[in-house]
């Protein structure tokens, strides 16, 4: 999942990109709107977190002209402002959430979490593939019961994959979705990753590359690793 920070304070601006991207997450950050609003045209994200006072405007601006532009992303606010009023304005122009300054870093992960899983609405609490158990709210993944150790980018890569079970995903849907603007997607990190990851996952492979298009799960390897 990516996500867009605007926040013009730089020292918070890295605590919330780095335990977010911590959590598995693929953060982008602006401390500008007009730098906010170029990303959020050329990019997709699954969740906006959001300053209000910034140095070229309000923050609330920005997500009413989103709305304005048929993006119905979620957004997270971030505000000094605590009063009824401000939060009544901010639900009005398109917030979906609050969270007042100073806020705890693991609140404001948990609550980028949910509103990514309510955009993505009916959410699963799992996704099971043959003996393959991926616990998408412990961020935990065990096969024939025994718990595996991935980092977030391998859960992350997994958990797309598996979610789209059936269709080819991309490279490129892979480095839009699970890395953001500091990778370098004519390299082979994609691919770095999936292969780590197969070797993680073990035998029988799941995991199968469609040379020249991406990668896929399909049921007819979950239905073969079932019935071995």
């Amino acid at each position: 999942m990516r996500v867009l920070v605007l926040e013009d304070d730089q020292q918070l601006c890295r605590e919330v990109t780095e335990g977010l991207r911590s959590a598995g997450f693929a953060v982008d950050h602006a401390h500008h709107i007009a730098d906010a609003d170029f990303k959020i045209a050329i990019n997709r994200y699954d969740c906006l977190v959001i300053d209000r006072g910034l140095p070229d405007g309000d923050g609330l601006d920005l997500v009413a002209g989103a709305r304005h532009a048929g993006h119905t992303v979620p957004v997270l606010m971030l505000t000094g402002r605590d009063g009824l009023h401000d939060r009544l304005a901010g639900f009005e122009q398109g917030a979906d959430d609050y969270l007042t300054k100073p806020f705890a870093l693991p609140e404001l992960v948990m609550r980028v979490r949910a509103l990514c899983r309510r955009r993505e609405q009916p959410a699963a609490a799992r996704i099971v593939l043959g003996d393959i158990d991926i616990d998408l709210m412990r961020r935990r993944v065990a096969r024939g019961g025994i718990l595996l150790s991935l980092t977030p980018k391998e859960f992350a890569v997994l958990e797309l994959i598996a979610s789209r079970r059936g269709s080819v995903v991309s490279r490129t849907d892979l480095i839009e979705c699970c890395w953001d603007e500091m990778a370098e997607p004519a390299s082979n990190v994609v691919d770095a990753v999936v292969a780590k990851l197969r070797r993680k996952l073990g035998e029988p492979c799941v995991i199968e590359t469609v040379r020249g298009s991406g990668f896929l799960i399909s049921g007819e390897a979950v239905s073969g690793m079932a019935q071995r």
